[in-house]
Order: structure tokens, then sequence, then C-alpha cells
């Protein structure tokens, strides 16, 4: 297990109530709930003792506390799954919380310890996010956040447009955000508070929110990552991935 030197705690925020896939956490993925693919991911960075699913509704408890792992009941009002854990961090005393969703069941344990090295080696660093470069057919694609950052590996922005603009012949590559978040207590709780920004409701990127707010998210590249699910039909395909996965192993 990494060593920590301060308390950090991983959350992992799940509703059955999406818009587009109702249920998608306990959807089943090849013989397990897509929750436990991301529970399984959790323990596998081996950062934390502590691991707690955080889900405004009982059939996600029922479902997590049967497979051995926390769940903790959240409110149902909440707008994002950032405010989520923010309610969390109201009733667990952590230094460092730590934001893997509950819709990337393919998500490698390797870049959750990525995403944290940073704020772990810097106490300076408030927040911190990962990134892994675009492909050329996501450009395009709204639902794929870009970010571009500075110098020292800070977010300058994020956008669903493919950022830096393609004036001349692209000679960067455009690096796509991966939902993957770690917040000291402070910038969470302080997120909490504020209300929405006007770049936030453009975007409609929650991450946008801490910096109107001047709070800087240093960035970690990643490997690409193979798919998150917000459609039936992204599961469908996710349960491809892992039966090619599971055809491989002798």
């Amino acid at each position: 297990m990494m060593q920590v030197q301060m308390e950090l705690v991983i959350v992992i925020p799940a509703r059955m109530g999406a818009t587009r896939f109702p249920g998608k956490p306990l959807a089943d993925l090849a013989g397990k709930p897509m929750v436990q693919w991301v529970v399984e991911a959790a323990r596998g960075a081996q950062i934390t003792e502590r691991i707690i699913v955080a889900t405004p509704d009982p059939e996600i408890v029922e479902v997590v506390e049967a497979l051995g792992a926390e769940a903790m009941l959240t409110r149902h009002d909440h707008a994002t799954g950032t405010d989520r854990i923010a309610e969390v961090a109201e009733r667990v005393d952590a230094e460092i919380f730590v934001n893997v969703q509950g819709d990337e069941p393919l998500m490698r344990s390797e870049s959750i310890r990525a995403l944290v090295q940073p704020m772990l080696a810097d106490s300076s660093i408030q927040m911190a996010s990962v990134y892994c470069h675009c492909e050329p057919s996501e450009l395009d694609q709204a639902a794929v956040v870009k970010v571009v950052t500075d110098l020292a590996g800070d977010a300058l922005y994020f956008s669903r447009h493919a950022i830096p603009f393609e004036r001349q012949a692209r000679v960067i590559p455009v690096k796509k955000h991966l939902g993957l978040y770690a917040y000291r207590r402070e910038a969470l709780m302080a997120f909490a508070g504020w209300p929405m920004g006007d770049l936030e409701t453009a975007e409609s990127l929650e991450q946008l929110r801490f910096m109107e707010h001047g709070i800087r998210i240093r960035m970690s590249e990643v490997p690409p990552s193979e798919l998150a699910v917000d459609t039936p039909e992204q599961a469908d395909e996710v349960r491809r991935i892992l039966a090619a996965r599971a055809a491989q192993v002798p």
C-alpha cells in the first residue's frame, strides 16, 4: 500500500435515478453490479482502507454492504456528485477526499494512485484530477471534456469544445479530462457553499466552480480510460470489453 501521511478517504457517489440510465449502479456487468467493479478498482489502488459508497438509495446500500463494503445514505437533492461527497465530508473526519465516480466500471487502480500523488507530495495543492490524450474521433464530442494546462500542470480551463482551438495545424495533442478528483477538506466544504457560477452553468462542468473561485486543479496524465457508462448501450459495450478480457485469461 502507498504510504499515506494523512487520513484519506475514497468516496464513490452512486444513485439509481440517472436520467439516461435509471438503476445503472446495479446494472449487471459480467456477473457483478457496476458499483462492485468501481469498489474493486478503488480497493486495488491501495491508498486507503476506507472506501465509502455515497448514495441516496437504500437498495444500493444493501448491495454494497452485502459486498462487505461501506455505504452511507445521503440526501436525494444534491445537484452534483461533488455536493454528495461534501455531505460525506460533514460526517467523516479526513484531510483528502477522492471522488471515484460510480459509473466508471473500467477505472484503472493506477489512475487513482496517480491522482493523489501530487497532493501527498505538496500540501499546498487543494485539488487534483487527471487527463489522457483525446482521440481524434472524440474531439467534436460534447460528452468528452477537454482541458488545457499551464507549465506547472495546473488546469487553465475545461471545455466541451476541443481546446486549444486549431487556428493552424495542430501541434499539441488535445487533453481529455477524466472524471476523477481529489479535494482537500477545506476546498470541498467551500464548494458546497458557493452558488453555481457562469462558467459552470455554460459548460455544465462542476469543476469550473472551483476554478471560478480561484482553486487550482493539478492535473496528472494517466493511461486512456476505456469507457464510462451513461447509457444502456455503453453498458453493453462494457460487457463486451469484460468478456474479451475474460477470454484472454488462461
